[in-house]
């Protein structure tokens, strides 16, 4: 009798989701000037929402950064590996460049409530209680981004900003559920810290949930 054929070790690898735009950003990571200009329209959009949710529609340097978070993800192409979809990369590396800019711009603080009058496009259908907490919730985040950890930060606010769900943000970042846990636990641990324990703070953590 012959000797069995030996197992093959079973993969370790993420299947790749179907993702239409997966081809293009290929072409794109190889220099293709019409690849490019089509990512880039395809992206764009959700591009500049991720900065305007991190550093406030208002802000006067969102355009600057929605700019240096296209050349960002252009550069980083070659190193996206498929673990989540194009435009869920373009909005993690789009967060990144919000995250930085808001650690470094001066004119941050400048910045009043245009960015909440600038929201109310998109709550139409919406609940007013719902669209408050939403809105606080968002502000709370976003006054702790500065100061947490940078993967805490983004996890953070891929969640409460994002709506991603824990797997998305595993997906997203190349981590383990457990991982985004962990991040999600510490900065909503944070936020309690930094907001105490009134009783609308803890409904506004609890409505933030998307898992």
């Amino acid at each position: 009798m012959g000797k069995p054929a030996p197992q093959s070790e079973p993969s370790t690898t993420r299947p790749q989701r179907a993702d239409p735009l997966r081809g293009l950003a290929r072409s794109a990571s190889g220099g293709d000037p019409q690849a490019i200009r089509e990512l880039v329209l395809e992206v764009g959009g959700p591009i500049l929402r991720t900065v305007r949710k991190v550093l406030g529609a208002g802000h006067p340097d969102v355009e600057d950064v929605g700019q240096e978070a296209v050349l960002s993800l252009l550069s980083a192409l070659q190193s996206f590996r498929g673990d989540c979809s194009v435009t869920h990369f373009a909005q993690q590396v789009a967060l990144r460049r919000a995250l930085h800019a808001r650690r470094h711009f001066k004119t941050r603080d400048k910045v009043g409530d245009r960015e909440l009058d600038a929201e109310q496009a998109d709550t139409r259908d919406v609940s007013p209680l719902h669209v408050a907490m939403s809105r606080e919730r968002r502000r709370l985040v976003r006054s702790l981004l500065d100061d947490l950890p940078e993967p805490t930060a983004e996890a953070l606010a891929l969640h409460f900003m994002l709506g991603y769900t824990v797997q998305e943000i595993a997906d997203t970042m190349d981590v383990s559920p457990n991982t985004v846990w962990s991040r999600l636990k510490l900065g909503k641990q944070a936020l309690k810290r930094a907001l105490g324990s009134d009783a609308e703070v803890q409904a506004l953590l609890r409505g933030g949930s998307h898992e």
